[in-house]
């Protein structure tokens, strides 16, 4: 699970490229159609997705200038901007993914070697510039499911999935709201993560991509077991 952001383009370029296919398939009706996120259609999401590569765009060249350059202008703006080109023909959606992952693959190919050590500020808080790649692949891939189009968590690839999976589980460990649980899932071998208290915390099975995708509320765990028997645990919102 590499972390180094030119290792990782060549995973967010196919990932991108997987997306792409599925945008270019989508006619009017398909783009106004409901995503898997509550009040958002399909084109909320695809018009986020540009507009989040353009947000990192902008910490890339604060990571590179010593600008203090927001991703956002504001929360407000933002919101603003998805809804105001989420109604787009589907032309012009696929047009603007292209063109957004181009600005950010020629914005990360600009970034001299020191300046992935830089901090930068994030919504989630101050992230070295170095994560930021990861940060669009994952912004990328979860998005892609939300497109309710036939890209599910199972399509995920192996290193992506396991790593949103420690993330998620790294997150939720941090937090005193959530269940104790151990989280079990095959790899090379067989892997634990745990989360809280383990003494009789449950232990939750299941495929790594499976496991990541309940953990961020992406999935309701249907093929996921719990010993000992019971229900599965809720997670807190994942942010």
């Amino acid at each position: 699970m590499t972390s180094d952001p030119l290792l990782l383009t060549g995973e967010l370029d196919d990932a991108t490229e997987r997306l792409l296919r599925t945008a270019a398939a989508f006619d009017a009706a398909d783009v106004a159609a409901a995503s898997l996120l509550p009040g958002w259609t399909r084109g909320h999401v695809l018009t986020h997705l540009a507009r989040n590569a353009d947000g990192f765009v902008n910490l890339l060249t604060a990571a590179r200038t010593g600008d203090p350059v927001p991703m956002y202008a504001s929360p407000a703006a933002r919101a603003a901007d998805i809804e105001a080109g989420a109604a787009r023909p589907p032309a012009a959606h696929l047009d603007d993914l292209r063109r957004s992952a181009g600005r950010f693959a020629a914005a990360v190919a600009a970034m001299p070697v020191e300046a992935w050590t830089a901090t930068v500020q994030t919504p989630r808080g101050p992230r070295v510039a170095a994560l930021l790649v990861w940060g669009r692949l994952r912004e990328v891939e979860v998005h892609h499911v939300d497109l309710a189009a036939g890209y599910r968590p199972a399509d995920w690839p192996e290193a992506f999935s396991h790593r949103l999976l420690h993330e998620a589980a790294a997150d939720l460990a941090d937090r005193p709201a959530a269940p104790a649980m151990l989280l079990r899932f095959a790899g090379s071998g067989c892997h634990e993560l745990g989360i809280g208290e383990p003494d009789g915390a449950p232990r939750i099975a299941g495929p790594a991509p499976e496991l990541a995708a309940w953990l961020i509320g992406r999935s309701a765990g249907e093929v996921l077991t719990v010993t000992p028997d019971g229900p599965l645990p809720t997670p807190p919102e994942w942010i």
